[in-house]
C-alpha cells in the first residue's frame, strides 16, 4: 500500500505563544480539523508519541539500579507520574471528548513508541517508497537511537541503543555545563561551536564516550548525573575540564566555553557520520 498524504499539521506553541507548551493542544487540534474540513468525531485514530507505562518502567528500573543514589530525583518525579502521566489515556480521552470526539474515543487512541513516532514523522511525509530511518535523541521509553526500515506504509525496527547511552543526553549534558537551558539551549551550543577550537575532543573520547567502528557508543556514567540526579553533570565533569559549570546570569562566555562547544560538536558529528557510513555499507542501495 502507498503512503497517505498529510492533510494538515500544527504545533500548539504557535497559537498559545508558549514555547514547548506541554498542555493538551486544543488550538492545534482545532486548526487541523478546520483545515481538513472535518470534526473530531470523524477521526478514525488518534496517536500519542510514546508509551507512558514503558517509560515508567525505565524510570523505576533506573532508580532501583542506582539506589540509594537518586532519592531526591525519585521523590520529585513520582508525584507527577502518580497524578497525571500514569493516567495519560484517561486524560487524553477526556480532552478529545471535550474537543468533539465520540465518547468511545479511548478505543481509537493509539500509543506509539517514541522512536517509532520519530521514524514515522520522517518517513511518511518523505518522497521515498523505501528508506533506512535513523533516529537519535535524548530518550524515549528505553531507546535513545534506532534504525528502522520503511517500506510503503510499514516501518520495521531493526536495531536500537538504549538508555543511559544517549547522544542527545550527551549533548544536553554539555548544554547544561556551558550554562544553557537543557532541551532548549542546545541550538545555542551548536551556534557557539564555530567560534572555538576542538581542543578537548581527545579528552572527551578518552573519558566520556567510547565510539565503536560502526558509530555505536557507550557513555561513561561516572561523569554524568542525568540517570537519577537533579542535574546533568556534577563535580567529576568539572574536574575533567578544569572549570566549574557556567552560571548563565553571572559568568561570561569565554574561549574555554567556545572550545568545549567546538569539541562537543566535533564528537557529535563523528558519531553521526560514522554511524551513517556504517549503515550505508551494511544496507547498500
Amino acid at each position: 500500500k502507498k503512503k497517505k498524504k498529510i492533510v494538515a499539521a500544527a504545533q500548539e506553541e504557535r497559537y498559545s505563544r508558549r514555547k514547548h507548551d506541554p498542555r493538551f493542544p486544543h488550538n492545534a487540534l482545532a486548526q487541523v480539523l478546520m483545515t481538513a474540513g472535518i470534526s473530531a468525531d470523524d477521526v478514525d485514530l488518534f496517536a500519542f508519541h510514546d508509551k507512558p507505562f514503558l517509560k515508567f518502567e525505565r524510570l523505576l528500573e533506573t532508580y532501583i539500579a542506582y539506589a540509594p543514589s537518586g532519592l531526591r530525583s525519585f521523590a520529585r518525579a513520582m508525584p507527577l507520574w502518580m497524578r497525571e502521566k500514569l493516567f495519560m489515556k484517561s486524560m487524553l480521552t477526556n480532552h478529545l471528548a471535550a474537543s468533539g470526539a465520540r465518547k468511545s474515543v479511548g478505543q481509537q487512541l493509539r500509543f506509539c513508541e517514541h522512536h517509532m513516532s520519530h521514524a514515522a514523522s520522517a518517513f511518511y511525509p518523505s518522497p521515498f517508497d523505501d528508506a533506512l530511518i535513523l533516529t537519535m535523541d535524548g530518550v524515549g521509553e528505553w531507546t535513545t537511537t534506532s534504525l528502522a526500515m520503511g517500506r510503503g506504509n510499514r516501518i520495521e525496527l531493526l536495531k536500537e541503543l538504549h538508555f543511559p547511552h544517549s547522544l542527545g543526553l550527551f549533548y544536553s549534558a554539555f548544554t547544561y555545563y556551558l550554562g544553557f537551558r537543557v532541551n532548549s539551549g542546545e541550538y545555542k551550543v551548536m551556534g557557539l561551536a564555530p567560534y572555538g577550537k576542538p581542543r578537548f575532543a581527545d579528552i572527551i573520547k578518552r573519558e566520556l564516550i567510547d565510539i565503536k567502528g560502526d558509530g555505536s557508543f557507550r557513555l561513561n556514567q561516572d561523569y554524568f548525573n542525568y540517570a537519577t540526579g537533579l542535574t546533568m553533570t556534577g563535580k567529576a565533569f568539572e574536574r575533567l575540564f578544569g572549570e566549574p559549570t557556567r552560571r548563565p546570569d553571572a559568568d561570561p562566555l569565554t574561549d574555554f566555553h567556545m572550545d568545549v562547544a567546538a569539541s562537543l560538536q566535533a564528537i557529535t558529528e563523528e558519531v553521526v557520520l560514522r554511524m551513517g557510513a556504517a549503515l550505508a555499507a551494511e544496507y547498500p542501495g
